[in-house]
């Protein structure tokens, strides 16, 4: 009792400051493996902890032996097998801001405005016809590997041309169009699809398509279904659904505008985001 007392009486600005990093990282991890598969082998690790340590008190020597060397080969397997969420968390470090950027590289408020509108005008007339759609922009974490997998365009934004890229039975219609900066990068791409278990039934390849980029990187995907037209994001593994064409806009402008700016494009009159809320509301 006085031990713990002394320890208490001991605990100085370091270690409180000590303790709530370590809460911090923990958290952070935690989140970051949260409704995952590591998220599982996570809790079978700690019964092995357990196991071994009762095996040591109750003196089950040959159980004991087993389950140390598992551990110690264990550390070489969890490298392995936690390879996606090992460099989901590096990738998660290595784009912490200390610097805050506009999206994709747009210093222009303009240019990420017009990007938006285009890609919202585009969304929406595919989801009127029915075509299904995935446009991928890309932010911080590069998507070169992504890129590869697809066919170079290197062609500015325009409507016309991410509608007729999804057009049914077209060369580039069967895949994802990666868009970095103010350019179309490439369509037809390869995606990772989602390992998440709680995706609902009902959404199909594309929609899991455009979960698995968000997880692996910080990269918005904009999704069209072509079996009822709902449009829909995903960010960060999340998906948002069913969205209309002014909730579209806002979580674009949310993510892709530097902090302090998203606001101002809803005071330009009739022009640029201002006319594609108001085709939305008609709708």
């Amino acid at each position: 009792m006085w031990e713990l007392k002394d320890i208490i009486m001991n605990i100085g600005f370091l270690d409180v400051l000590d303790i709530l990093i370590v809460a911090y990282i923990s958290y952070r991890l935690y989140m970051l493996i949260k409704e995952t598969r590591a998220e599982q082998l996570i809790k079978g690790i700690l019964v092995l902890v357990v196991a071994t340590k009762l095996s040591e008190l109750l003196q089950l020597h040959v159980l004991s032996w087993i389950l140390k060397n598992t551990m110690t080969v264990g550390v070489i397997a969890l490298l392995i097998v936690f390879q996606p969420e090992l460099r989901r968390a590096l990738e998660y470090i290595g784009r912490t801001k200390f610097i805050d950027k506009s999206f994709m590289g747009l210093e222009n408020e303009q240019d990420v405005s017009a990007a938006i509108e285009e890609i919202g005008e585009a969304a929406f007339s595919l989801s009127r016809q029915k075509i299904g759609a995935l446009i991928v922009m890309e932010r911080e974490t590069g998507l070169n590997e992504i890129i590869q997998t697809g066919t170079r365009i290197d062609s500015v934004i325009t409507r016309q041309l991410l509608i007729n890229i999804f057009i049914p039975n077209t060369p580039l219609h069967d895949g994802a169009l990666v868009i970095r900066g103010s350019r179309i990068t490439a369509a037809g791409c390869f995606l990772p699809l989602s390992d998440n278990k709680n995706i609902s039934k009902e959404l199909g390849t594309r929609h899991r398509a455009g979960m698995g980029i968000s997880e692996m990187s910080d990269a918005i995907a904009v999704i069209v279904s072509e079996e009822n037209g709902a449009v829909s994001v995903a960010r960060e593994g999340k998906l948002r659904r069913n969205l209309n064409m002014e909730q579209l806009v806002e979580l674009l402008e949310k993510d892709l505008k530097p902090e302090g700016e998203a606001k101002k494009i809803f005071k330009k009159g009739e022009s640029g985001i201002e006319k594609i809320l108001n085709k939305g509301r008609s709708l």
